[in-house]
């Protein structure tokens, strides 16, 4: 009788923490805080209320370029992975972790919010869904783009023996256009020199204090169900 129970205990432990981990990961901690946040078009903003917005990214100055893609963007991560074998196990072990970002607007049906992040000190957090991918392994050449971006990142595909390593590529980005959710705290701003594409002389931002940090994300899960269509 001790073994069986023993067993089901095990397994509930672990489901626990299995569940645990899912609550806890930083994609489901974004989704519930941002839930609990009222949308708000831009000119209605009030100063020191935290806020969320929902509308297209746009560039404020030359768009960065997705080291994979190519394709133009206000912010990018990427992930490249290696698999080590270590007995009769393995993992995937990170070499390359890159974020880069800039300062964008976003466009609230017409009305303008800029986004300044930081990373001295970090002001945000970020999740980004990771929308393409690439693979190389033993039985999976690695096509010439992916060679080249591996070159990037001084990588070789390929072991001493000529074998091609197992790798993977992940890349999130925000696309120029592409309709994304923020929070932060409202604030206003006098622009002492006027911003490319926006005549106006005050704009409204969002930004980080001590107790919240701007929340970014393009997740579909948290916009209102009929921009999914």
């Amino acid at each position: 009788m001790a073994t069986p129970l023993i067993i089901f205990l095990i397994i509930c432990f672990i489901a626990v923490i299995i569940l645990l981990s899912y609550y806890f990961s930083g994609k489901q901690v974004i989704i519930r805080t941002l839930s609990k946040i009222p949308v708000k078009p831009a000119s209605s903003l009030k100063t020191n209320e935290l806020s969320k917005v929902m509308g297209k990214a746009l560039h404020v100055e030359e768009p960065l370029k997705a080291p994979y893609s190519g394709r133009k963007c206000v912010f990018y991560q990427i992930k490249i992975q290696k698999k080590v074998s270590n007995g009769k196990s393995s993992h995937w072990k990170t070499i390359v972790s890159e974020e880069k970002f800039q300062d964008f607007f976003i466009d609230t049906n017409g009305d303008f919010v800029i986004i300044k992040p930081s990373d001295h000190p970090r002001n945000f957090i970020c999740h980004l869904v990771k929308d393409k991918n690439q693979s190389s392994g033993t039985f999976n050449d690695p096509t010439p783009k992916f060679v080249a971006l591996l070159k990037r990142y001084n990588i070789e595909p390929e072991t001493f023996f000529g074998f091609n390593k197992t790798l993977r590529y992940q890349e999130g980005i925000i696309e120029i256009g592409e309709r994304i959710t923020v929070a932060g705290i409202a604030k206003w701003k006098s622009l002492s020199e006027p911003l490319p594409e926006y005549p106006y002389s005050k704009i409204a931002t969002l930004e980080s204090d001590a107790k919240q940090k701007l929340i970014i994300t393009d997740m579909p899960e948290v916009l209102p169900k009929r921009n999914l269509r």
